[in-house]
């Protein structure tokens, strides 16, 4: 069954999608099946796979709102390098938030959607918006972790403790086997002290829950999605891919750990 991760942070341009994207294509690199889904309305990370957002027949939102199957909605991203699948999305998924306002267990949607299909895929990345929404609950009750990724700067830890009482009030009330799969500090630059204080500042609260891994700030990781591809397949050998692939590895292998523990 497949390991789902949620990437949060309700603070906007933090890198989220970035990571979606590009740590989806490394996982895929490393052999794992893998299944991105956006729930994002803005449709980043779909334009960000090389798939055209505006001219989609069938989104997520068909499918939380249970007008069309899985099959029929998700597309094949990556090709010819080890792909992965995509669950993709557009303006529509606004519709889908209010859709979902008068169906029953409505923060369930997107579990119950994709629960016939978690043996086909090792991990399940999911795109969240950037605000605590219906598109975002669904996603954290469908999760069974939480990648965080944050930027090293002055509101970095206040913003941090918002998502973190968010993601416990999940806990408590609808999904209590939800748990911070990792912290990812991102387009970090070695150069800005505040970026190191703050990066310090996080491995003394948070230990290791931060991942080693750190993303710098990157040219070509930047204009990749301009491309329509992930770093990797944009230029593999640059400093943002090659972090993407490294904290591919690190995920995989707290994953392994994390399953021989119990």
């Amino acid at each position: 069954m497949a390991r789902i991760i949620a990437i949060a942070n309700q603070k906007g341009g933090v890198g989220k999608t970035t990571t979606a994207v590009n740590l989806a294509a490394s996982l895929a690199s490393l052999k794992s099946r893998v299944l991105l889904i956006d729930m994002d309305p803005q449709g980043n990370a779909t334009m960000g796979c090389g798939v055209d957002k505006n001219n989609l027949e069938q989104t997520g939102c068909d499918l939380l709102l249970g007008e069309h199957g899985f099959d029929e909605c998700r597309v094949r991203v990556a090709e010819p390098t080890p792909g992965f699948d995509l669950l993709p999305s557009n303006s529509d998924m606004t519709a889908a938030e209010v859709g979902l306002m008068n169906t029953e267990q409505r923060e369930r949607r997107l579990a119950e959607a994709i629960a016939a299909v978690t043996d086909s895929y090792d991990i399940i990345l999911i795109d969240c918006p950037p605000s605590l929404n219906m598109l975002t609950l669904n996603s954290l009750v469908a999760a069974h972790g939480v990648l965080i990724p944050i930027q090293c700067e002055y509101y970095a830890l206040e913003g941090l403790s918002a998502l973190l009482d968010t993601i416990g009030q999940v806990q408590n009330s609808r999904n209590p086997e939800l748990k911070v799969e990792g912290i990812l500090r991102t387009m970090h630059d070695p150069r800005n002290n505040l970026a190191n204080q703050v990066s310090t500042q996080l491995i003394e609260h948070f230990s290791s829950q931060v991942y080693t891994t750190i993303i710098p700030r990157n040219v070509r990781l930047a204009e990749a999605p301009s491309h329509g591809l992930p770093a990797l397949l944009y230029d593999a050998n640059s400093r943002g891919s090659i972090a993407y692939q490294t904290l591919a590895s690190e995920l995989l292998g707290r994953t392994a750990r994390s399953s021989a523990a119990v």
